[in-house]
């Protein structure tokens, strides 16, 4: 279990994030929603080791991994999906991939690898070509991939739907579900509120860097007043 406690972010006299608390349980995806600038983002940051917190703690199983350099995060089993994918555009998709998983050995790398590849059969397709020209889904499917060759216990995913079709992000999106049935913990920052609503299983809500709503997602559409006033109307349309 990842768990958030009491987590405040400074960007020099700004503080972006301001006692955010939250937790993710195996097997769950945990849904952050808010507006541009309510600190979604610079959380995500904070637990995989790219912000050092001003105040707080990051706790995976137990053992605190606060502040932690990114690198001895992922080999303490937190990955990070970013933004806009980020994919090794002129590296062929193995090639990608391998370097998700430079910390396992060789036969922990194949099983992974294999695993991968049944997961997301079009990259198996496509290995041996550059990723710079796979389609935006598949590039969010190899950004998937590469993270699940760290061997992750939980994955940190951020905006996994941005810029896709709406059938992509559909596929995306069961993905996502179906890495967290797989025994992983998911904490998605997802713009898309209506489509992350579809996938979460526990909800939270930030505005201006603090916690306005934490609950089961089922009952986060029955608070809109207080999603509303931030995320807007055409968010929870529907």
């Amino acid at each position: 279990m990842l768990r958030i406690d009491d987590l405040h972010v400074n960007y020099g006299a700004i503080e972006a994030v301001r006692g955010v608390a939250l937790e993710v349980q195996p097997g769950k995806v945990t849904l952050v929603l808010g507006a541009n600038g309510a600190g979604k983002t610079t959380t995500l940051k904070a637990v995989a080791g790219l912000q050092s917190p001003h105040r707080g703690t990051v706790v995976l199983d137990g053992k605190d991994i606060t502040g932690l350099a990114a690198h001895k995060v992922v080999a303490r089993g937190v990955a990070l999906v970013p933004e806009g994918r980020r994919v090794f555009a002129p590296l062929t998709v193995a090639e990608n991939l391998r370097l998700g998983g430079y910390t396992a050995g060789k036969a922990a790398f194949d099983e992974t690898l294999a695993r991968c590849y049944e997961m997301f059969p079009i990259l198996h397709e496509r290995r041996n070509g550059a990723a710079g020209l796979l389609s935006g889904g598949e590039q969010q499917m190899l950004a998937f991939g590469r993270a699940l060759m760290s061997q992750p216990k939980v994955m940190l995913l951020d905006e996994p739907s941005m810029g896709l079709a709406p059938v992509v992000v559909d596929t995306i999106l069961a993905s996502v579900r179906a890495m967290s049935e797989a025994g992983i913990g998911i904490l998605m920052v997802e713009q898309n509120a209506e489509a992350g609503l579809d996938v979460a299983d526990e909800v939270v809500a930030l505005a201006r860097g603090e916690v306005v709503y934490s609950g089961v997602a089922g009952d986060a559409r029955n608070h809109a007043s207080v999603l509303r006033a931030f995320l807007g109307e055409a968010a929870l349309a529907g």
